[in-house]
């Protein structure tokens, strides 16, 4: 039986008369650009965050990219943030014109080490983007610490950690402001792309709402450039219906996280961590063997689909050639993306698949 790494349309087919209701209502209201589905999600996931505001946009990277601009981030400025995550993170810096400055991660949550931070803090440097990876949040307080202490804005980017928690506070509620991603395979997907940007800060939120709707308040007033980066309807009613499932989903994932521990247990692998202070929601369950790319190929022989995230740090990729760094200048997380196997994960899993995966494993490592 194959098993992938994801199963959207398993998802989809249990709640399928909830979204089809809401795609229906879409098209029969004929409003599918903002409107009351967006601000309807908006509220419902800003009391998910436990924040006072969140803004529908059209992707992560897109709120990423507003939250930046919120923050006065620009030319000549430069943003701590790590070099083990997805592209975006540090793209958008680049997009506006500011400088992304690496520092290594912590080897078993994969998050920015923030015992690295002092030393990379220049008077150029605005602001800290840790990145809540796999769904396992970063150490938040020791993050705002340092940038109280140094007057820099935060921006968590939490596009894999939809409902996870620090010390008992909702991810997104910490910083000055955090971005979520809604793509498809997300713990709280669309049928598209979406993101969204939660903060407390009334000015910030103001800020974004005009920004990704070309600069306007009025219909044809454009107090500053804008841009094009509205949550369209459609995405809005979908999100909405799946999201009154959020909380049962993740305690799903977690709980196949620990089916998972037992069944891996002994096994010559690294198992994820998960500190005292967090409680992960486990967007991917991410293991670490030192024969990765062997093991990759002996799952998928026996149908397995497991993933790769990510197999190159950022300090390493080409576009990023013009910062200057070289291979050896984040060890902890270039031996990581060397390792890591991403298992098929998602709350419809059953017991069973997670099963086949332990004995395919169990075999190949012996």
């Amino acid at each position: 039986m194959s098993i992938p790494l994801v199963d959207l349309k398993a998802q989809y087919l249990s709640i399928k008369d909830e979204i089809d209701r809401a795609i229906a209502r879409v098209i029969e209201s004929s409003s599918f650009i903002l409107g009351e589905e967006v601000s309807s999600f908006e509220k419902a996931f800003a009391a998910l965050c436990r924040a006072r505001y969140a803004i529908g946009v059209s992707s992560g990277t897109s709120a990423l990219h507003l939250a930046l601009l919120a923050c006065e981030v620009g030319p000549g400025d430069e943003v701590i943030t790590t070099p083990f995550t997805f592209i975006s993170t540090a793209e958008v810096i680049v997009q506006v014109g500011a400088r992304p400055v690496f520092v290594d991660i912590h080897p078993g949550t994969y998050n920015l080490d923030p015992s690295c931070l002092e030393e990379t803090i220049t008077e150029r440097t605005r602001a800290i983007i840790p990145v809540h990876l796999y769904g396992q949040p970063a150490d938040m307080d020791s993050i705002m610490e340092v940038a109280v202490r140094h007057g820099l804005k935060v921006i968590e980017d939490a596009c894999q950690a939809h409902g996870a928690e620090y010390k008992g506070r909702r991810v997104g509620s910490i910083g000055d402001v955090a971005c979520f991603s809604f793509y498809p395979s997300k713990n709280l997907g669309a049928y598209g792309d979406g993101g969204m940007l939660v903060s407390n800060s009334e000015e910030i939120a103001e800020r974004v709402r005009t920004l990704r709707d070309h600069g306007r308040k009025e219909k044809y007033e454009h107090g500053v450039i804008g841009y094009g980066y509205r949550l369209d309807a459609l995405q809005a009613a979908i999100l909405k219906a799946k999201l009154v499932h959020l909380e049962r989903w993740n305690e799903r994932r977690r709980q196949n996280a620990e089916t998972y521990r037992r069944l891996l247990a002994g096994l010559r692998l690294v198992l994820p961590e998960e500190p005292s202070y967090s409680r992960s929601v486990y967007h991917l369950f991410v293991v670490r063997c030192q024969r990765r790319d062997d093991l990759f190929t002996y799952l998928a022989s026996k149908g397995i689909h497991a993933g790769i995230h990510y197999p190159l740090p950022l300090h390493l990729q080409p576009c990023f050639a013009s910062l200057g760094y070289r291979k050896g200048d984040f060890t902890k997380a270039e031996e990581a993306a060397e390792e890591v196997l991403s298992l098929p994960m998602y709350p419809e899993l059953t017991e069973e698949q997670m099963g086949q995966v332990a004995e395919a494993i169990s075999e190949f490592t012996g």
